[in-house]
């Protein structure tokens, strides 16, 4: 990454400005570092069609976490869904997870993550795991890992 500095005596307070032909995993962290928060979106690449595979014509569309209702692993990529679709992006979950937790976004497998704020419903009545309802009607389910740490969270 290429950096400039220029001093303006006049200057109140530092800004701070990124050129990028695109939004990379390397600019959300400037971006994180810089203003000693997360990003306010996730970078995410449209999937079309049901393969889920690679392309060269790369839709990028800009995801609002609040927008999310689960992000989950499988054929070792991260995907994102909203209500727009399905959405590929190129964090790996554990960043996402630390990224996320203060948008209410937890872990409930070792592939997936749930936004609490999208959650609808939460049936206890599965021996050993929980079944979480989101308002997009799609059932994830909470291994039996992680079913002590979902009732922490919610005060059970």
């Amino acid at each position: 990454m290429e950096v400039e500095i220029q001093i303006d005596a006049g200057r109140k307070e530092p800004k701070a400005v990124i050129y990028a032909s695109e939004i990379t995993e390397e600019v959300n962290e400037a971006v994180k570092k810089l203003s000693g928060q997360a990003a306010p979106f996730l970078p995410g690449i449209a999937v079309l069609g049901p393969a889920k595979m690679e392309s060269t014509n790369e839709i990028v569309q800009l995801l609002e976490p609040s927008q999310i209702y689960h992000i989950y692993a499988a054929n070792q990529k991260i995907f994102a869904v909203t209500a727009h679709g399905e959405f590929r992006l190129k964090m790996r979950l554990y960043e996402l997870e630390e990224q996320l937790k203060e948008n209410m976004f937890v872990r409930i497998s070792n592939s997936e993550l749930v936004n609490l704020r999208q959650a609808e419903q939460f049936d206890l009545s599965l021996s050993g795991t929980i079944c979480v309802k989101l308002k997009n009607r799609e059932k994830v389910y909470v291994s039996r890992r992680y079913v002590k740490k979902i009732k922490a969270v919610l005060g059970m």
